[in-house]
């Protein structure tokens, strides 16, 4: 699994975090995964499968307030539901993604 794109999307600062869902959904093999960071905190995005193990960590760093994209290249992973998770401080938020090949 890879990064393929990481991008703030947006000047205007959002009033809370937020997760949104992926898109496309179900994706082959890229998919965007795009969120909101009210307050500047360590922020972490991992992807994990139905068993709970770590497919990969897309963020593990301090951002700045924003909204940001993530593109994430998953052309290793077999098909199946996964999950996303972001975490900043108290918030947490995970969502479902479908990788269909």
């Amino acid at each position: 699994s890879e990064i393929v794109n990481v991008k703030q999307t947006s000047e205007i600062l959002p009033s809370e975090h937020s997760l949104r869902q992926n898109y496309p959904n179900p994706f082959n093999p890229v998919t965007n995964i795009s969120f909101d960071i009210a307050v500047t905190g360590n922020t972490k995005l991992i992807v994990f499968d139905v068993s709970g193990k770590i497919i990969a960590e897309l963020v593990n760093e301090i951002l700045s307030p924003g909204t940001y994209l993530y593109s994430f290249h998953t052309s290793s992973l077999p098909s199946g539901v996964y999950f996303y998770k972001l975490e900043v401080g108290n918030y947490i938020q995970t969502r479902r993604m479908v990788l269909v090949k």
